[in-house]
């Protein structure tokens, strides 16, 4: 038997990604039983976050300050610009090291059928930096998706419109991937995307 207040906890737990009822109860459960400190950190960490991280007015990504690090720092190429769906994205490429230049967070990708489009992704003012002319290269850098290859379609026409080289992320099998277990779809991108060795 559930109190309402644990009822409500449960259902606000579900929120999150790949969390359904079960897991949410279970979560509820040891939070309750064993972590209410944690529990406690937990919830002034999650009012802290929702109440001070905005997004960077330049290129749209998490930022507790007007402006994020990355496009404050006098290091990156400004004449290169990554686009990516998510801050997750940016996350990943930083990870990574082999990017130097500056990002453009979509939160998304175009999706008419679901009320996604170019205004919903910020199109309007990335389309708007485009025309200033600094930067020369777009690299896009959207999902391989429907959804995905339908923005990256939209991007490269935006980038060209303003002499801007539009390029795109290769993909194909990854390091260390056997080509016996690599799907077919992505072993034809691979073909067809490849390059002079």
């Amino acid at each position: 038997m559930t109190t309402p207040l644990l009822n409500d906890l449960i259902k606000a737990l579900t929120v999150m990604p790949g969390i359904g009822p079960k897991s949410a109860q279970r979560i509820a459960f040891n939070l309750l039983e064993r972590n209410r400190d944690a529990a406690r950190r937990l919830a002034q960490v999650l009012e802290a976050a929702m109440t001070r991280i905005g997004q960077c007015t330049a290129c749209r990504t998490f930022s507790e300050t007007p402006r994020c690090q990355l496009c404050d720092s006098t290091n990156r190429d400004a004449a290169m610009l990554c686009v990516v769906e998510t801050p997750t994205d940016v996350l990943s490429i930083e990870q990574s090291g082999s990017f130097k230049g500056r990002y453009y967070v979509l939160m998304g990708r175009l999706s008419p059928i679901d009320g996604v489009t170019p205004d919903t992704l910020g199109m309007p003012a990335l389309e708007r930096r485009l025309a200033e002319g600094e930067v020369k290269e777009m690299i896009v850098a959207t999902g391989t998706t429907m959804e995905g290859e339908a923005t990256a379609h939209y991007l490269r026409q935006m980038a060209r419109r303003h002499g801007v080289t539009p390029s795109r992320i290769a993909y194909g099998v990854p390091v260390g991937g056997e080509l016996e277990y690599v799907d077919g779809t992505t072993l034809s991108h691979a073909i067809s995307s490849r390059r002079e060795y």
